[in-house]
């Protein structure tokens, strides 16, 4: 009996071993941001799905059953294959220029010179500044009454004083003026991952790539690019998936236009146009939705790719 009394742990003892468990840690410790992702995303997503498959309008999130009827509505619509095409090139462009931009402002950040640290206040302001206030400054600067960039061309002499660019309400130019700003947005982010990718690389690679001559472009192309590819990749998803479900630079610089071609109408905008603003919330859940499955199947294509290339 004594035996068993001296043998038998302490019921204190028993807590604190649960508590050891690396797979009961692990799973206290991701709790909290299960529930929030779940809260915040999960349950919207499922009733978004499901007022997609009714017609359920404004003031009430339940409606008629109607199966298919809203994606089949809205993949005949061309306003709606529109919207698409607009948010194709609003992604591929944006996205080009990010990662030209910022690749080559990180690689220039890695050296070292006077006065760093400011460079590197001034590219992450764009990120932590309020997007409203700053979106309303580039409108501003996009004025055709008061724009700060016709000024400084008629003072060049590059474009008339009659008849200025009109950068918010010409299709092609609102096209890229949008482009431009969401750009101008997103690059302090992907900057901040190119450094980190730039940083991981051993200083030991560096100095045998040297030493075989490897410099200059070949250096970048045969040694940092397949280097730095995988979480440059990562950067790539991130910045896919913020332009094509981002619909704050469009709504509130052009809200979609300019009519009558609307020429920068993104699906979000649409999407929000039909399901808030005009009341149809079924159609509108429908339209948020078409992108849900081309971005599930672009980030497992390049997150297989960067695993690859990783393990490469």
């Amino acid at each position: 009996m004594e035996a068993v009394t001296a043998g038998a742990r302490p019921q204190g003892r028993r807590w604190a071993d649960v508590f050891e468990r690396p797979g009961f840690l692990a799973s206290l410790l991701i709790s909290p941001a299960v529930i929030f992702i779940t809260l915040l995303v999960a349950l919207p997503l499922v009733l978004a799905v499901y007022l997609s498959f009714t017609d359920s309008t404004a003031g009430s999130l339940h409606g008629k059953w109607i199966g298919l009827h809203n994606f089949r509505t809205e993949w005949s619509n061309p306003a709606f294959k529109d919207a698409v095409w607009h948010t194709f090139l609003f992604t591929v462009f944006s996205q080009a220029i990010v990662l030209l931009v910022a690749g080559m402002l990180a690689h220039f950040l890695m050296k070292s010179f006077r006065g760093k640290w400011i460079l590197r206040l001034l590219i992450l302001l764009p990120w932590a500044a309020p997007l409203p206030l700053s979106l309303m400054g580039w409108k501003w600067m996009f004025d055709s009454s008061y724009s700060i960039l016709n000024w400084t061309l008629e003072h060049l002499h590059l474009v008339s004083k009659i008849s200025p660019p009109q950068y918010l309400a010409q299709p092609r130019l609102a096209m890229g003026a949008v482009i431009a700003v969401h750009a101008w947005r997103i690059i302090p982010f992907a900057v901040v991952i190119f450094l980190a990718g730039l940083a991981s690389i051993p200083k030991e690679v560096d100095d045998a790539a040297a030493i075989d001559g490897a410099t200059g472009f070949r250096k970048f192309w045969s040694v940092t690019l397949p280097l730095q590819l995988p979480i440059a990749t990562v950067a790539l998803l991130f910045g896919i998936v913020f332009t094509a479900t981002d619909m704050a630079v469009v709504y509130i610089l052009t809200q979609g236009g300019p009519p009558p071609s609307f020429s920068t109408e993104m699906v979000t905008t649409w999407a929000y146009k039909t399901g808030v603003e005009s009341g149809s919330l079924g159609p509108g859940a429908a339209i948020s939705l078409f992108l849900l499955p081309v971005l599930a199947v672009v980030s497992i294509a390049m997150l297989l790719f960067a695993r690859r290339s990783e393990v490469a």
